[in-house]
């Protein structure tokens, strides 16, 4: 994507009511006012609120948001130029149970309160495979730590990926750890009696590995 179309959609966001791009500060200095306040100020309402990390384009944040209209959906990720289809989407199909947050994953306990979020996906992210790596891996320790923080206490969280690595460090790290896996499967699309909503939903890319026959993973776990 050329510079000048990526500037041009950084100026749509800020005009988008359901793009939020707090500065770095205002989340550590405790000063965003959304924090703990999802419900009541973005959406108007008190339905269940359901994170989407990694977002990318946002066609699973705004696929889960038409599915579920009785829940809330947030697509969080850094890269404004990338969700911007999906807000704009949204906008245009006014489909209002769905936002976009713009910052980074790490700094997610500061912008949601204790207990706030009901549940997580994170979808095709990015599997960091080297050693130096580790620490950006959406499901190591330090991550599971800050998710536990903001979900409920019998909030849930999903993996779905195409990363054979990503799929078996997880499993590994969950069992090791004690963490209680709901379901597991390291090809949902052909297995019989996989979860609809995993299976009813896919990305661009997602259809793509499909065709090169690529299996897709699954985890559905809660963090204890």
């Amino acid at each position: 994507m050329g510079s000048k179309n990526k500037l041009k959609r950084f100026k749509e966001n800020e005009t988008f009511k359901n793009v939020i791009q707090p500065g770095r500060d205002e989340l550590v200095n405790s000063s965003f006012k959304l924090k703990g306040h999802w419900r009541t100020d973005f959406f108007k309402n008190d339905n269940p609120l359901v994170l989407e990390l990694g977002c990318g384009k946002g066609e699973y944040s705004v696929a889960l948001a038409k599915k579920y209209p009785e829940k809330n959906f947030i697509g969080i990720d850094i890269k404004g130029a990338r969700f911007w289809r999906g807000a704009k989407t949204a906008i245009e199909e006014q489909i209002e149970n769905v936002g976009f947050l713009r910052t980074q994953i790490e700094l997610i306990d500061h912008a949601f309160a204790n207990n706030e979020v009901d549940e997580i996906w994170i979808t095709f992210p990015d599997p960091q495979i080297k050693y130096k790596r580790t620490k950006h891996r959406m499901t190591n320790a330090s991550f599971l730590a800050k998710y536990k923080q903001i979900l409920k206490p019998e909030g849930v969280v999903n993996l779905k990926t195409d990363s054979e690595f990503m799929h078996g460090y997880t499993l590994g790290l969950l069992h090791g750890s004690g963490h209680e896996i709901l379901y597991a499967n390291h090809n949902v699309y052909k297995q019989e009696g996989s979860p609809e909503e995993v299976t009813s939903i896919q990305t661009f890319y997602e259809s793509q590995y499909l065709e090169q026959n690529k299996p897709i993973t699954y985890i559905r776990f809660k963090i204890k």
